[in-house]
């Protein structure tokens, strides 16, 4: 699956927000690529790949752990796929 995480502004640290999202993905999530991406005026979104065995369920648990993480304002699904 690949995720996109709005931070709540520009003067957010997206390195250290990528390391307090990491801390709090749910057992059994693996962690793929990352990489940042403009959006407007400055502000820069992360995206992530994550994959994890399709027993474990959807992306609900995922989406709302890394919304709880401070500085991060959205969190949207943007692919899911089977591998």
């Amino acid at each position: 699956m690949t995720l996109r995480i709005m931070p709540e502004d520009v003067e957010i640290d997206l390195d250290d927000l990528l390391e307090r999202i990491k801390n709090v993905i749910p057992e059994g999530t693996d962690l793929g690529a990352t990489e940042t991406q403009p959006v407007a005026f400055g502000l820069k979104a992360l995206r992530m790949n994550l994959s994890r065995d399709e027993s474990l369920g959807g992306t609900d648990d995922i989406e709302a752990a890394i919304n709880a993480v401070e500085g991060v304002s959205q969190v949207e699904v943007e692919r899911v796929s089977r591998m």
